[in-house]
């Protein structure tokens, strides 16, 4: 039997291929959403980044845009594009403008309900876009973690906003909220422990 040799000494004669230390990979804050009392419930305090968060409510207008738009506000004050895949309104400009976003960084595309999808995984992944907002009427869980592995290729934030009843069903987004009666609900959230209790805020429909 070969005699047994301390690491250290392989490590010395080279006979032993030694790999190059990991560099750490830097932690990507979170982006605040822009209502503390949310923020502080989250972990990370706020958005996840690079990553899908997915908001249920009964019907739009529920104040899903006003939840939404002070981070939006300050993505596109830095010139970075903003892009609402088939939203079931039209934006109307002067409230967007009136809740601080640049709305030349703003871009609407429309598409029917088979290729929204497709167009929001596109946007997602580009890396052109710094959050994306989508409206899935029909999609399951193996929709959304496409679109959830298209936010981190594209290292972007996304956002979809889909029916309350979806919440019986599992997901792949590292956030889910719930709208209902000026309330947020957080169901899930990657790295804590989801609030036992609704957090009223104060959301202009």
């Amino acid at each position: 039997m070969a005699a047994v040799r301390a690491l250290d000494q392989l490590l010395e004669s080279r006979q032993v291929w030694r790999g190059q230390p990991r560099a750490a990979v830097p932690e990507v804050a979170a982006h605040p959403t822009g209502h503390p009392a949310l923020d502080s419930r989250l972990p990370g305090g706020g958005w996840p980044p690079s990553a899908l968060s997915e908001v249920l409510l009964g019907a739009p207008g529920q104040g899903e845009l006003a939840l939404v738009w002070p981070t939006l506000a300050r993505l596109s004050q830095l010139q970075q594009t903003v892009v609402l895949v088939a939203p079931p309104h039209l934006p109307h400009a002067p409230g967007w403008a009136g809740a601080g976003l640049a709305l030349g960084q703003l871009q609407v595309v429309h598409a029917n309900p088979r290729d929204a999808l497709w167009a929001a995984e596109q946007c997602l992944r580009s890396a052109a876009c710094a959050a994306v907002l989508c409206w899935p009427q029909q999609a399951d869980d193996r929709a959304l973690r496409r679109l959830q592995v298209a936010a981190e290729t594209g290292q972007c934030l996304g956002f979809a906003f889909r029916d309350s009843r979806q919440a019986r069903n599992p997901s792949p987004a590292p956030l889910r909220l719930q709208l209902d009666a000026g309330q947020v609900r957080v169901l899930k959230c990657r790295g804590g422990m989801a609030p036992a209790q609704p957090l009223p805020l104060a959301l202009a429909h």
